[in-house]
């Protein structure tokens, strides 16, 4: 069965046929790092991580390139609203080039944990401004720019495939139907290359160029960046659904504009991550991070299994319910491969019997990544009555190439109790629950029911976090 994903581009599922017959160039949008990564956020980069996982069990050498945005983007992606960088550098008293390297560090650190591979190339935008400016004397030459109060804007007008995509063609593009009225545009579609006037004074980060000195659009250095790396032309390129009416189309009019060839093959976007709220989002103030999972007593892995459940093309609903239901089965699965390696009296090869589980686990991955039928493949094996342990082993350890679990390394590692109770968990969650709704009175109440049990509160600029005492 030949490997097929669903390409954002055509609105199909396509076989996947790569540009060199043995080697994918793959891109990925990387983390705006003005504040810590939510959970939501991770899942996108977890998707990313299966997608390398199953094209290197294809047989690809993957060249992998991530940018991480340490030049401060607007909140808005129609190039309106606050610098996130200043914004975020304000708030904690500390200079933009100190915020950006935490935060860099703290995602890098939140991604080896989830066991998610890192890139062989990870560019910072702050590194590759001279290739940004030189893109956009590319698109200069191509007529495809224009200066307006101060700003370098992008003409859409010029590139009469803007927006296939995204079907924005689709849509009625009317002034200020997608973005605020920007009177310095052509049209409303145009968006900033350059920014040499903004209404922030004074910007921290700015640089030389011939339009004049100050910093790029947050467009421009994907574009710039990846065909760096990849050529002009490559494989693959992920990010989040939110990333396709914008970031992504836009993108695909700077580079396809400067270039003048096809740029990218296949387009793959993963889907939300929802909260009870809606989309999970740090404009929300209250976001839910990795670290508080693991302040709220649970592992990395647990977060890692409850994604695993789902397809990366399907919205998925964050509770804790439903991490409770996929800690309790990773830690079932746990115990069985414990079981399994106590039980070994051979050789931990994989057999014809367990070579036929792994074809049906391949199809699964070759159809788009069905990763919750992948998994109901996992369970299968765990549970078959006609295979020996050191078979399920073989196959166990040959499957977590893509879960990422860790199950190989379980060989000496103690299993160790719940640090906290489950009705004790559940008035935590209750108490956050009631401060995130301005309940302060049933939060308050919360609090004191839980230090009375043993159990300190400690609000924190990151959320709530507990200590025993």
């Amino acid at each position: 069965m030949a490997l097929q994903f669903y390409n954002t581009l055509h609105r199909t599922m396509e076989d996947f046929k790569p540009i060199n017959k043995d080697e994918v160039g793959l891109y990925c949008c990387g983390p705006t790092v003005y504040n810590f990564a939510h959970i939501g956020n991770l899942r996108t980069y977890f998707f990313e991580d299966i997608l390398r996982r199953v094209l290197e069990r294809n047989g690809y050498t993957v060249k992998h390139v991530m940018n991480v945005t340490d030049v401060g983007h607007l909140s808005d992606d129609g190039d309106d609203g606050e610098d996130k960088m200043i914004k975020s550098a304000r708030e904690k008293g500390w200079n933009v080039w100190q915020i950006a390297e935490h935060f860099t560090n703290a995602f890098f650190s939140d991604i080896d944990s989830l066991h998610i591979k890192t890139p062989q190339v990870v560019c910072k935008a702050t590194d590759h401004i001279k290739d940004m400016q030189n893109l956009i004397s590319q698109l200069e030459e191509k007529g495809l720019t224009y200066v307006s109060e101060g700003n370098v804007y992008y003409d859409t007008e010029g590139f009469t495939s803007y927006g296939e995509m995204a079907l924005l063609d689709r849509q009625e593009l009317m002034s200020g139907a997608r973005v605020d009225i920007d009177t310095a545009k052509k049209n409303p579609r145009d968006f900033v290359l350059w920014f040499t006037k903004s209404k922030f004074e004074d910007q921290a980060m700015q640089w030389e160029s011939p339009w004049g000195k100050g910093y790029p659009g947050w467009h421009l250095e994907c574009s710039a960046m990846s065909t760096k790396y990849l050529g002009e032309q490559f494989d693959i390129h992920c990010g989040g659904v939110d990333h396709i009416p914008v970031h992504h189309t836009n993108e695909i009019a700077q580079t396809e504009g400067a270039t003048g060839k096809s740029w990218v093959n296949y387009w793959l976007h993963g889907e939300f991550l929802l909260d009870q709220t809606g989309k999970m989002s740090k404009s929300k103030g209250d976001f839910l991070t990795l670290q508080k999972l693991k302040d709220m007593g649970y592992e990395a892995m647990d977060y890692r299994y409850f994604l695993l459940g789902a397809h990366y093309r399907s919205q998925l609903i964050f509770t804790y319910e439903s991490l409770d239901s996929a800690k309790k089965a990773r830690k079932n699965l746990e115990k069985k491969v414990l079981e399994f390696k106590s039980k070994v009296t051979g050789s931990i090869i994989l057999d014809e019997t367990g070579k036929l589980i792994i074809e049906e686990f391949n199809a699964a991955l070759d159809q788009d990544m069905n990763m919750p039928r992948a998994l109901s493949v996992v369970w299968k094996t765990v549970k078959a009555k006609n295979m020996l342990p050191e078979q399920k082993l073989a196959v166990l350890y040959d499957m977590d190439g893509i879960l990422g679990l860790g199950l190989e390394a379980l060989e000496n590692v103690e299993v160790v109790e719940e640090p906290l109770d489950d009705k004790l968990l559940q008035l935590i969650r209750e108490r956050e629950d009631a401060r995130k709704n301005k309940d302060f009175l049933k939060s308050d109440q919360l609090r004191d029911e839980l230090l009375k049990q043993g159990i300190q509160i400690i609000d924190t600029p990151q959320g709530a976090q507990w200590k025993k005492v």
